[in-house]
């Protein structure tokens, strides 16, 4: 099992649901974002268009971010069976190495303190939830590294019940961000099973890994431009 996402920037309008959705299910932390919306402007006057990008980790088969991580002895990042790259906070030292390294601006230091969303404001009640009865990629602290994890306290579950067949398919399986885009611009799955979504739109659009010449091996892959061959 591979697990990637295909993102279509052709269909997608910038709602900014997915980062919404993301900010949500993975208890946003101010100034440290995991699902960005960057926009961007082409064309030449009158005939001008606006293209969204959404950016999240890309999970890659050759993760720079690990590869530092271990060289620098910290050993506070891993790729686990399902290709997932994830960030121990307890091993974090907030070096800030992984995001020196990353081609796509990924990992984020945050705050030497951790605020609430909303300043001088009592805690939502998501952010008032003890630590300890948090999920273990959701008990951020304070002046370490955080990204985007494909939501593995979802992804974790599906392993659990014996249903990793379902990722991508099931809700309760799949990343919040995948599931909320009102105009089915993204896909999350299996490539390895040709049947799949991802599978099939990766064979049937013009679907890139950006920056690969950096050679990272990125599990995101993006529809830029064409829409089906």
């Amino acid at each position: 099992m591979k697990l990637v996402r295909v993102i279509d920037t052709k269909r997608c309008m910038g709602c900014r649901a997915c980062v919404a959705a993301c900010a949500v299910e993975n208890n946003f932390t101010p100034d440290s974002p995991w699902n960005v919306m960057v926009e961007s402007e082409g064309g030449t006057f009158p005939n001008v268009y606006r293209t969204f990008v959404t950016m999240n980790c890309m999970h890659c088969e050759n993760a720079p971010c690990k590869l530092a991580c271990d060289k620098a002895g910290f050993k506070a990042i891993t790729k686990n069976e399902l290709g997932v790259v994830l960030i121990d906070y307890d091993k974090c030292t907030g070096c800030g190495y992984c995001a020196a390294v990353c081609p796509y601006g990924v990992p984020q230091i945050n705050g030497a303190k951790l605020a609430t969303l909303y300043p001088g404001e009592a805690p939502t009640p998501v952010e008032a939830v003890p630590a300890a009865e948090r999920h273990w990629t959701h008990r951020k602290q304070a002046g370490k590294a955080e990204k985007c994890t494909f939501c593995w306290h979802k992804l974790e579950k599906a392993v659990a019940d014996g249903k990793t067949d379902r990722i991508g398919k099931d809700p309760q399986y799949t990343p919040a961000c995948d599931l909320v885009c009102p105009v089915d611009a993204r896909a999350f799955g299996d490539v390895d099973d040709p049947t799949s979504k991802v599978a099939r739109q990766i064979g049937t659009k013009k679907a890139a890994q950006l920056k690969r010449e950096y050679g990272a091996g990125p599990q995101v892959y993006y529809v830029l431009e064409g829409g089906e061959r």
